[in-house]
C-alpha cells in the first residue's frame, strides 16, 4: 500500500500561516465589532418618539459609525425637490458664528444632486465634484462626503449627509454600507415618532372635546384650564379622567364642580363625560345641599353604569344682599378642599370633613359644610395633579399653590388661571385641571 509523501513545512512556511490564521481572526473581531455598533446605533435611534430629537440622534450616531467630523440631515419638502429643514451637527461655536446670517441650503449642488439621484454618494473631494457649486461665505472647508437617502414607506424622507472622516481619510465602501443599514433603522424610528405624535395629538384633543366651554355664569365669571400629563409622553394613548364644570342655577346661585375619574383610558373618559352630564341633570332638579346631591349621583352611577371610582368637589354659593358677604356650600368626595382667594392676596383652603370618593360605599353620609366668602373673592378648584408630588408631602404642593394664587390675585381670571396651570406645584404624573370662579 503506498502511502502520500508530504513536504514537511518550515518555520517560515508556518509563521505565514499563523499570520493568516491571525489575520482572519483580527478580521473576524473588527466584523463583530463593527457590528455590534451598528446594532447599538439601531438601539439609539429607536429608544426616542420625540420627532426632533429622533432626527438629530440620527445624525450623531452616523457620526460615531464612521467617525466623521460633520454630520446633517437634509428633510426634503412636501414637492421632493427641494429642503423644508437642515439639521447641522459638529459645526463649533466659531463655525455656528461665521455662519449667522447664512440661509441654510436649499437642496442644490452635491445636495441637490443626492436629492435627485437618491443613491448612496461617495465623493473624495467635494470641490473638484463636478455638481459641487462651492460653499457659502463662512462655511467650514470640507473635503469628503457621504450621502444616503432615508426612506420612509416608500418615499424619500430625506438624506443624510457625513464630511470629513477624522482620521482624514477618505470614506470607504465599509463606511457606506454601515450607515445604509442605519438609514433602514432611521426610517423606521421616523415613522414611529410621526405616529406617536399623531396618536398624541389625537388623544389630547380627544380629551379638550370632552370638557365643557364655559357657560356666561353673570354676575359671576369664571375661566378654567387644563394639562395633559407629561407621561403622555411615554403613552400617547391616554386619555385622563380629570373634568370640570359651572353653571348658573335658577335661583340666582352658581354651581362649580371639579373632579377626577381614576384610570387614564377611554373608560375613564367616558365615565368622566356620564357623571358631568348626570350631575348638570341633578343640579336643575331641585335645591339641595352639595352632600345630597354628590350622594344621589352615587347612587345613580351605582344603579346604571360600572363607572370607576371618581373624586369630585361640589360647591354652590348663594347671592349676598346688601354688600353682606357670599354663601357658599360645598362637599368633597375624596378631593382636595376649595381655595379661597381674596381680592388683596390673602388665601384660605376651605376645612372640613371630606367624604369618601364616589363609588367606594353608597351607606356612608356625605358631609355638608357652609362658609361665608367676601364680596370680590375667587374660589379655586383644583385637581390633585396639581399639587401632588412624588418627593414632597401634599401639603407642600398645597403650600405652594396657595402663595401663588395670592401673587396673582389682581390679575384677570383667564390669567390666574393659566398661571396656575403653568406654575403647579405638582411632578406632572397626573393630569391636572383648574377651574376659578370670581364673585361680584
Amino acid at each position: 500500500m503506498e502511502h502520500e509523501q508530504r513536504t514537511p513545512s518550515g518555520p517560515g512556511d508556518r509563521a505565514e500561516e499563523l499570520s493568516e490564521v491571525s489575520q482572519q481572526l483580527q478580521q473576524l473581531t473588527e466584523a463583530q465589532s463593527r457590528l455590534q455598533s451598528l446594532l447599538d446605533a439601531v438601539l439609539n435611534v429607536s429608544r426616542e418618539l420625540d420627532l426632533p430629537v429622533v432626527l438629530r440622534n440620527i445624525v450623531t450616531t452616523a457620526m460615531e459609525l464612521v467617525r466623521a467630523r460633520y454630520g446633517a440631515l437634509g428633510v426634503l419638502d412636501e414637492s421632493g425637490e427641494g429642503l423644508s429643514e437642515f439639521i447641522p451637527v459638529g459645526l463649533d461655536e466659531g463655525e455656528y458664528r461665521a455662519l449667522q446670517g447664512v440661509e441654510l441650503p436649499h437642496g442644490r449642488g452635491l445636495l441637490g444632486h443626492l436629492i435627485h439621484c437618491p443613491e448612496p454618494l461617495r465623493v473624495e473631494h467635494i470641490p473638484a465634484h463636478p455638481e459641487s457649486v462651492g460653499f457659502p461665505s463662512g462655511h467650514p472647508p470640507m473635503r469628503t462626503l457621504l450621502g444616503v437617502a432615508i426612506t420612509v414607506r416608500g418615499r424619500i424622507y430625506g438624506n443624510l449627509y457625513l464630511a470629513d472622516r477624522l482620521d482624514h481619510e477618505p470614506f470607504d465602501r465599509h463606511d457606506e454600507s454601515v450607515v445604509v443599514a442605519l438609514a433602514g433603522a432611521a426610517g423606521v424610528a421616523i415613522e414611529n415618532a410621526r405616529l406617536f405624535e399623531r396618536t398624541r395629538g389625537s388623544a389630547e384633543r380627544f380629551q379638550r372635546l370632552l370638557l365643557p366651554r364655559l357657560p356666561d355664569l353673570a354676575p359671576f365669571s369664571g375661566s378654567a384650564a387644563y394639562r395633559p400629563s407629561t407621561e403622555r409622553d411615554l403613552d400617547p394613548g391616554q386619555v385622563g379622567g380629570d373634568w370640570y364644570d359651572a353653571l348658573p342655577l335658577p335661583d340666582g346661585s352658581c354651581a362649580m364642580v371639579i373632579g377626577d375619574v381614576v384610570g387614564h383610558d377611554l373608560i375613564a373618559a367616558a365615565a368622566m363625560a356620564q357623571t358631568r352630564n348626570m350631575l348638570r341633570a341633578l343640579l336643575y332638579d331641585r335645591r339641595t345641599g352639595p352632600g345630597a346631591v354628590l350622594a344621589r349621583l352615587d347612587r345613580t352611577l351605582h344603579a346604571v353604569t360600572e363607572n370607576p371610582v371618581t373624586t369630585a368637589c361640589l360647591a354652590r354659593v348663594e347671592p349676598s344682599r346688601d354688600g353682606a358677604p357670599w354663601t357658599l356650600h360645598w362637599s368633597t368626595a375624596g378631593h382636595p378642599p376649595p381655595l379661597v382667594l381674596t381680592p388683596g392676596g390673602e388665601t384660605r383652603y376651605l376645612s372640613g370633613e371630606p367624604g369618601l370618593p364616589l363609588g367606594v360605599d353608597l351607606r356612608l353620609p356625605r358631609p355638608d359644610h357652609t362658609d361665608r366668602v367676601a364680596p370680590g373673592s375667587t374660589l379655586v378648584l383644583f385637581t390633585d395633579g396639581l399639587v401632588e408630588h412624588r418627593d414632597h408631602p401634599v401639603d407642600h404642593g398645597l403650600a405652594a399653590l396657595a402663595r401663588t394664587a395670592a401673587a396673582h390675585a389682581a390679575e384677570p381670571l383667564d390669567d390666574l388661571v393659566r398661571v396656575l396651570a403653568d406654575e403647579h406645584p405638582g411632578d406632572g404624573h397626573d393630569d391636572m385641571a383648574v377651574l376659578a370662579i370670581r364673585l361680584p
